[in-house]
Formats: C-alpha cells, structure tokens, sequence
C-alpha cells in the first residue's frame, strides 16, 4: 500500500476535519495513514508570532469561525467554537505520539479532537488525557506515565524539528514522498498522488 504523513496539532480547527475523515478516505484509496502529532505553536513562535493568526488578524479570525461552520455542515460534522483558541494540548501530543504506534491510535486522535472542538473541553491536563483513555478501556495511569516520561517528552520535541526540517508551517500537512500538501481542502489531493503512486513510499 502507498503511504500518507498526516501531520497535524490538536489546536489546529483544520486538523479536526482532516482527522475526522482521513480514515474512510484513506481506506477508499488503498492508502495507508501514517499520524505525526507535532507542535505547530513552536513553529509559530519561531516565525515570531506569539500565537494562531487567526487571532492575531482579527478579520481572518472572523471568517475562519464562519468558514468552520460552513465546512462542517458540508461534510456532516459536528462542531462547536471553541471558547478557547488555541488550546493547548502539549500532553495529548505526547501521548499521541505513543498512540501513533497502536491500532487504536486514530481513535484517541479523534477523540481529543472531539473534546476541543465539539465538547469544547480542556486538553492539556492529566484528568482530561485519562478521561478519554478510560472512555477507551485503556490502561490511563500506564500510558499517562510512558506519556510522561523523558525520553518521550524529548521525542515530541524531535519530532516537531523533524517537521520544521520538512518544510511544515501550518497543519494540517500531508506529506507523501516527500512532497507536502497544506491544508484540509489538500486531503483529497495528497491521497490521489498517493494512490498513483506503484509501490510503497517512505515519507
């Protein structure tokens, strides 16, 4: 099967509807997802930019809360503003980061996504990582400590250099072999150049 990066940040209301219908897609195509949660605020803060410019350009702001309305009722997802933005998710990304190793990762993905932008919900606690651990019938208190360790807090920040070495600025990104595609109305594209493609890439 070809492969697609999805790379994406849990504060991003794009990466929501990306990560809510990437699977169906990708299984449509025969493409194989592969999840790389990453912290797009540092990307922004290197760039001089002390948060989202959604926020920090007020008429951009204004049109994305419309447009997210307009994109969600398109494709039939549910969706609340959130009464926070962005909302930090440093700990959801670094068991993300865990997760993207196991079966049920997609599912806690969509999951922490759910809880910001349609239950509008903290993120960036241990109460909320192990309420939807527990949802899972997961082990919380074990995956909120490998979550926790060193070496694991280390590896969000690898990985989130790694994107910067890609040439990732914004999130949603798709990578597949090696060339990047931006932005949810992207997804559609970056799985047709995938499935195209003869034999398997690595990214």
């Amino acid at each position: 099967m070809p492969t697609l990066q999805f790379w994406f940040d849990f504060g991003s209301n794009y990466s929501y509807l990306a990560a809510m219908r990437i699977e169906a897609l990708a299984a449509k195509a025969g493409v194989d997802v592969h999840w790389r949660p990453f912290v797009l605020g540092q990307i922004f803060r290197d760039q001089g930019w002390a948060t989202s410019p959604f926020v920090l350009q007020k008429a951009k702001g204004a049109y994305v809360w419309k447009d997210m309305a307009r994109q969600c009722a398109k494709y039939g997802l549910p969706w609340t503003q959130p009464s926070e933005f962005p909302r930090s998710a440093i700990l959801p990304h670094r068991l993300a980061l865990l997760a993207s190793q196991q079966p049920w990762g997609p599912e806690f993905c969509r999951k922490v996504f759910q809880r910001n932008f349609v239950q509008d919900q903290a993120l960036d606690s241990e109460e909320a990582v192990v309420e939807v651990l527990a949802d899972m019938n997961l082990n919380a208190a074990d995956w909120l400590g490998l979550a926790l360790s060193p070496t694991n807090k280390q590896a969000l920040r690898d990985q989130t250099a790694h994107a910067v070495s890609l040439g990732i600025f914004g999130a949603p990104t798709f990578l597949v072999n090696g060339e990047l595609y931006w932005g949810n109305d992207r997804l559609e594209d970056a799985l047709a150049h995938a499935a195209s493609l003869p034999f398997r890439t690595v990214g």
